[in-house]
């Protein structure tokens, strides 16, 4: 609520409103679900960990680790991104459409209900979250030799049009919400790229020691 009362901070008249009896009552519940599931994402995929890890080689544990950790980091910092930095641009916007009574028209004033404004929260909360997944996803792509970093490169501009395309997807309809999705997955994706360099750097030293070692047993 915090982004919404501060550009209403000094209006006590301000208020969020429900319009059926039962309205309120699930909306708390899907909070707290929401909350509990945002929260209990970390023991979640520690315990997905403690279920997979005695099935992987020490080399590949090693090689897992550093995902297990980034996964729930990222999607904190895509969820705190949004509250932080986008919230308090959107909503100013959107409440400047409101429109004072005045001779020959009616006054139009906001008036959220709290159904819809929590679930737009939520919803933009996840996207984001989500959306800062991308470079542990890229990541292992390149580990696994799926992509390769010239390959993410060559397919630059395919990426910024998906990236414009899921923010559509995943925001409400206006430009700002939109823009402000699809500008740090473009960020995140050149961060991907970075990424997939230093993994095939580290292969190919990697492997250069290997074939040394191969060749000078071989003598």
């Amino acid at each position: 609520m915090q982004p919404l009362t501060d550009i209403w901070e000094g209006d006590s008249s301000r208020r969020l409103i429900f319009t059926a009896m039962h309205e309120k009552f699930f909306t708390d519940i899907k909070v707290a679900f929401f909350a509990g599931s945002f929260i209990a994402f970390p023991i979640i995929a520690n315990q997905i960990w403690i279920f997979i890890a005695p099935g992987l080689y020490k080399q590949e544990k090693r090689a897992f680790l550093p995902f297990l950790v980034a996964t729930p980091f990222l999607f904190f910092i895509g969820g705190a991104f949004v509250y932080y930095f986008v919230f308090p641009v959107a909503w100013p916007f959107f409440a400047s459409f409101e429109q004072e009574g005045v001779k020959g028209a009616m006054a139009i004033t906001l008036e959220p209900k709290v159904n819809e404004y929590l679930s737009l929260v939520m919803r933009l909360i996840f996207a984001f979250g989500l959306s800062f997944e991308l470079p542990v996803i890229m990541t292992l792509l390149a580990r696994a030799r799926i992509m390769t970093s010239d390959s993410m490169r060559r397919k630059r501009r395919y990426a910024i049009l998906l990236a414009f395309v899921a923010a559509a997807i995943l925001t409400p309809p206006d430009p700002l919400s939109q823009i402000g999705l699809a500008l740090p997955i473009i960020i995140l994706y050149e961060i991907s790229i970075f990424f997939a360099v230093l993994i095939e750097r580290s292969r190919a030293k990697r492997e250069f020691f290997d074939d040394d070692n191969s060749e000078k047993e071989d003598a």
